[in-house]
Parts: C-alpha cells; structure tokens; sequence
C-alpha cells in the first residue's frame, strides 16, 4: 500500500514543485517534458517486467530528473535534481535502500550516460525517446530557444550541426527503443542534414551579396545586371499580359452593354418577364468594365524632385513619374551623381523592381476580381433569363389560351 501511495505522491510533489517554482526560460524542460518522461519510462519498463522496486525506483527517477532546473543551471541540475529527491524521500519513506536506487537513476541520465542496468538503460532511452518521433522538430525547437533564453548562442545552421553531432553520438540501450525508434531517428538525422545544407546555401548566398554590396569602385557585374533586367522585362511583360485581359473584359462587356441596350431594352415591354435578368446582365457588364478600367488606369505622382532627396538617395530617379515635370538639367545633374554611385543605383534598380512589382499584384488582384464578377454574373443571368423563360413565358401562354386571346396549337 505505502509503495502505491509513493506513485501518486511523486507526481503530486513534482507537478506542485513545478507550479510553484514556474521559469518562463524552461520552454523544454518543463512539467509538460517531466511527464512525457515518465509516461515512456513506464511504456518502456512495463515491456520488461521490472520488479515492484525497481519499477518504482525508476518511475520516481523520472518525475525528478529536471526538477534541479528549477533552481540551478544544466550543469549542475542532476546533483539538484537528487538533493529534491531525497527531501521528498525523506518525508514520505524510510526505504534508504530504495532511495540510492533512484538516485543512481537520475545520476545515468547525465552526460556521458552510466547505462550498467536495465533500469538505468530505460530512464536515458526515456529521456532521449523523442529523437526517433515525429516530435522531435518541435522539441529540438524547443531546447534551442531555452538555450537562447539560458545564454546560449546559437544561429539557426550552428544549431542544427549541434544537435546533428548530438543524434550521431546517441544510442538507444534497450532494444525494445531500437527496434521502435531507429528507424525514427535516422529520417530526423536526415531531416536535419538537408536543413543544415540549405542553411549553409543561404550564408554563402549571404557572403556573396555582401562582396558585392562592398564593391563601390565600379558598376555593378554583368551577372547582376542581367539578373535586374530579366527581371523588370519580366514585370513588363507581365504587366502587358494585365493590360490584354482588362482590354479583352472591357470589349466583351462594351458589346454585351451595346446588344442589350439597342436590342433587348426595347422588347422588355412585350416580355416584362426578362426585366430582371437584362437588368442583371447589364449590371454584371457594367461592374466588369469599372474594375478592369480601374485595374489599368495609370496612376501618376508629383513628377518632381528636390536636391535635398537626390542627396539623401530617396528618389527613385528611373522611374518616370519622379521626374517628367524637372527640367533637362536637373534631371541629367541627379542621374550622372546616381551612376557614380554603385550603392544609389543599385538601390535604384531594386525599388524600380518592387515598385514595379506592388503595381502588377494590385493589377492582377482587380482583374481576377473582374473576372469573378464575370463568370460569376455571366452564370447567373444564364440561369435568371432561363427561370424567367420557363416559368412567366408558360404562364403568359396559359393566361393568353386561358382567356381566349392565344391559340392552343
């Protein structure tokens, strides 16, 4: 009885000793990370059969492994960790014996791993159960931002070479963890590998963008160069394709506005029925044509610079509408201070691009609305002409027989 009551105690002191003593640094090794310990240490053990004593001593081990977080730093957490074990073990049992036990079992979970008996294999593949799941992303997450938040610093490719180096040191002792999460951790190690690749593409890309950027001396590489051109002639064309679509909706719908207004208008007396759906049509048309002119219809700033902005390098002087209204001089005057200047100009080109770019998404976001109002209003004056039909043109036909003025044949 007094060892079932011990299960229960542990976890009531420790999830207590976590509540009361909470550190909003611990982002792993918190109660969340305690339980999860102790639930694949009784997973584990239960597969073995422990002894009544050992499988106490081992669970107990688990609930208090990382309690010495709370009050010490991860150097010296496992030596906490037991001091808090043996007040609690105090209090609650006068099996000594049993408390060495425990002890021995949170001394294997520090580095390098103690692993002599099965008890002390179960605890460390407990602790380390995580790194062959598809958890293991969101705990390694995780323990990099406790170590951030605990003084450590780490860039994101440094970590994952650490944490890399890390799972090719580790081993799973028991095979009931080999069986079950080698396979895990080998596609994790993987995972991590390409990360670290891609990361390692990403800084040198860096590196490379800043000899660039260093270079002041002369204008820009032919590889740059061409890039920026592909790039805004990219735009262009993209905008071309913008204009092409609003022009084809305006068309459509100016001819559509043309039949309805000079055919369908003047038969609506002699067939009231269609009222609603030509109304409906005329006004799909009408919406359709206001959004792709305003998706097309140009936009112009002030077309004037001040010397004081030329200067301060925050006009963008290859774009028209800076400078149409500024006289030759001033013009030639700013752009010959700009092609002396690698850095002005090559912020120049960059700001073309985006604005360029800022341009197209509002043009394409107009013109995919237009065309939604289109196919949608398109449909639904189908469908309208098509009720008004069948319905109020057979009653009309009923009505007329009805009273005599239409033919039954």
């Amino acid at each position: 009885m007094e060892l079932n009551n011990l299960y229960k105690k542990t976890e009531q002191y420790v999830t207590d000793l976590f509540n009361k003593n909470q550190n909003t640094n611990l982002v792993y090794h918190n109660l969340e990370h305690t339980k999860q310990v102790a639930e694949r240490t009784k997973e584990i053990a239960g597969h073995y059969y422990l002894n009544e004593q050992d499988m106490l001593a081992v669970y107990i081990a688990a609930w208090f492994h990382d309690t010495g977080y709370l009050f010490t730093d991860h150097l010296h957490h496992e030596e906490k960790s037991i001091e808090l074990m043996h007040v609690f073990m105090k209090a609650n049992t006068t099996d000594e014996a049993l408390a060495s036990k425990v002890e021995d079992y949170i001394l294997a979970t520090k580095l390098p791993h103690k692993h002599e008996s099965l008890p002390e294999q179960i605890i460390c593949d407990a602790d380390a159960y995580h790194f062959g799941t598809k958890k293991f992303k969101d705990s390694n997450k995780k323990v990099w931002e406790e170590t951030k938040l605990t003084g450590g610093k780490y860039t994101e490719r440094e970590w994952c070479m650490k944490t890399l180096e890390m799972l090719s040191a580790h081993e799973y002792y028991t095979k009931y963890c080999k069986d079950l999460l080698k396979e895990g951790k080998r596609k994790n190690m993987k995972k991590l590998k390409t990360s670290a690749d891609k990361l390692a593409k990403v800084d040198a890309d860096s590196l490379n963008l800043n000899e660039v950027e260093k270079d002041k001396t002369g204008l820009m590489s032919k590889g740059i160069q061409t890039m920026l051109r592909t790039t805004s002639e990219g735009h262009l064309s993209l905008s071309d394709m913008a204009d092409s679509k609003a022009n084809i909706l305006i068309s459509v719908n100016a001819i559509i506005i043309s039949v309805i207004l000079s055919v369908l208008l003047r038969k609506l007396e002699e067939v009231p029925y269609l009222t609603i759906p030509t109304l409906l049509f005329l006004l799909v048309a009408v919406v359709t044509i206001v959004i792709s002119i305003i998706a097309t219809r140009p936009k112009l700033s002030s077309g004037l610079f001040t010397r004081q902005e030329v200067l301060e390098k925050k006009i963008n002087l290859l774009f028209f509408g800076n400078f149409y209204k500024t006289s030759f001089e001033e013009y030639d005057v700013a752009m010959r201070e700009m092609m002396q200047d690698t850095d002005y100009l090559y912020g120049s080109l960059i700001k073309d691009i985006y604005t360029l770019g800022t341009v197209l998404g509002r043009k394409y976001k107009l013109i995919r609305l237009a065309y939604n109002i289109f196919m949608v209003g398109i449909i639904a004056s189908v469908l309208a002409f098509g009720i008004a039909y069948f319905f109020f043109h057979k009653a009309s036909n009923h009505i007329a027989i009805s009273t005599g003025t239409g033919s039954p044949f």
